[in-house]
């Protein structure tokens, strides 16, 4: 009996390896927010807004930096709002814009989170050396930065920007410039 191949090309194989990857490492995560009735989509929009405070952020910025699409950010927001985690205002200036605030209670609850977010960082990935996780950084965002929107936050990453158009790097070896 003829073998048959697993993958059509080196693409797929890399491609379906990705998100088997990213699938069993979700895993992990839903587990540890769950317990705190929290997504990891929540979680993110209340690091992004705690990293502005005491400002608060347009729902639509609020919206591009969050590190997976939220096509339904109203949704979100809805949820943490009825927790009372974060507040929505209407700017006085223009009744359009609406910014979001993290309220005391969304602080307190990233406080409680970050021990947890530690021991679920390091349950994903904290098996790999150093090294291992530079170079698998530096492959996923070569692998990611064509899709990038142009000036975005997740653009070209500095560990590319020193290499030719065929991946190899331009004048040595290039450092790694970290999201």
């Amino acid at each position: 009996m003829a073998s048959r191949r697993r993958f059509d090309s080196a693409q797929q194989e890399a491609y379906l390896n990705l998100w088997r990857t990213y699938d069993r490492l979700k895993v992990i995560e839903e587990q540890a927010f769950g317990e705190f009735g929290l997504s990891a989509q929540q979680y993110n929009a209340l690091r992004l807004l705690r990293s502005v405070h005491p400002q608060s952020m347009p729902v639509l910025v609020l919206g591009s930096r969050l590190i997976s699409r939220a096509p339904d950010i109203t949704r979100l927001l809805d949820r943490l709002e009825k927790r009372d985690l974060v507040q929505r205002v209407r700017r006085a200036e223009n009744r359009r814009v609406v910014d979001v605030e993290i309220k005391p209670a969304g602080m307190e609850l990233l406080d409680e989170l970050a021990a947890v977010v530690r021991r679920v960082n390091h349950a994903q990935l904290g098996h790999m050396k150093p090294a291992e996780l530079k170079e698998l950084t530096r492959l996923l965002e070569a692998a990611r930065w064509p899709h990038e929107e142009p000036g975005g936050l997740w653009g070209r990453p500095e560990s590319l920007a020193t290499q030719s158009s065929s991946g190899a790097p331009v004048g040595g070896e290039s450092e790694h410039g970290g999201t």
